[in-house]
């Protein structure tokens, strides 16, 4: 099955709903490093690949670049760390402000009552209540019960604010490659060039099964796994495919002559890009866990496989 052009995995949930406001994002006036912060080498190194799976979503061309030192934290934001974060400033997400998010339909609470999908893709629900605190709507209580998964229910400019706080920002999109690749040069995942399978060689959370009918967890996990999970790359970063998409700095941004993609691209104004794929990819619908493979969403956007990680200067 060929995957398909819309980006499945990242619905743009906001697109109908006044954006509530938001306070600006206040910068610490010294740094707040975690325990597991990883300096990154900088110099010369590669973005995109020449084995582009999704021609439409500019993987492509393979290209070198120069990169500056950095520092970032070797997992995605935790829940734990973002309850810190909310229990200092008494910030107050987008999905909180919209009163719903959407929940992937396998992971409804069963007391659920009637929810609205996105149309082509019915998959998603609209749930009122559902947050980072309880991801999957009222009453879950997601974060409370895993405090050291990767915190979703999270927009662009939620990561962003938690980044300030902690005195860094999110990654470009040439840092996320450059720390997923691990020094491994031209690589299509942080592990090598050894796709994962339903069965067998599982190195990381994404779909076992049929897209998206039934998932089998043969990896261990149907959501989220803790944000340090699976064995790490060769520069010690845990799931830098799968598990969640991450929220980069930049605009989604992809440069081609083809009129499809310059008029899906206008639809999507504004847009962030997405990195690393999450456990709902899977290689017959969304092969996007992939180092030089890219999503985009609305900043305000919020699902059940969004979360970020953190970036310093050196």
């Amino acid at each position: 099955m060929n995957p398909p052009k819309q980006s499945c995995c990242t619905p743009a949930l906001r697109q109908d709903s006044p954006a509530p406001a938001i306070p600006a994002p206040v910068r610490a006036s010294e740094p707040r490093l975690p325990d597991n912060v990883i300096a990154v080498p900088g110099g010369r190194t590669l973005l995109g690949t020449q084995q582009e799976v999704i021609p439409d979503d500019g993987e492509s061309p393979l290209r070198p670049v120069t990169v500056a030192p950095f520092r970032m934290s070797a997992t995605t934001v935790t829940n734990a760390e973002f309850a810190q974060f909310v229990d200092a400033t008494g910030y107050v997400t987008e999905a909180e402000r919209f009163g719903w998010s959407f929940v992937f339909w396998l992971n409804l609470a069963d007391k659920t009552t009637a929810t609205q999908g996105v149309a082509g893709i019915e998959w998603w629900r609209k749930v009122d209540g559902a947050n980072w605190r309880d991801i999957s709507g009222p009453g879950t209580q997601s974060a409370e019960c895993h405090p050291d998964h990767p915190v979703v229910q999270v927009s662009w400019n939620d990561a962003r604010a938690y980044a300030a706080w902690v005195g860094g920002r999110l990654p470009t999109e040439v840092e996320w490659e450059h720390a997923a690749r691990g020094g491994r040069g031209d690589v299509r995942y942080p592990w090598g060039d050894t796709p994962p399978e339903d069965t067998g060689f599982l190195p990381c959370n994404i779909w076992q099964g049929r897209f998206p009918d039934a998932n089998t967890g043969a990896d261990g996990y149907v959501t989220t796994a803790p944000a340090q999970s699976f064995a790490p790359n060769e520069f010690g970063f845990y799931n830098m495919v799968g598990n969640v998409w991450e929220w980069t700095a930049e605009p989604y941004r992809i440069k081609s002559l083809k009129r499809a993609v310059r008029q899906r691209l206008a639809g999507m104004k504004g847009y962030k890009l997405l990195k690393g794929g999450s456990f709902l990819c899977h290689r017959s619908y969304c092969h996007r866990y992939r180092i030089a493979a890219r999503s985009g969403n609305s900043p305000d956007s919020t699902t059940t496989h969004q979360g970020f990680r953190v970036v310093w200067d050196a």
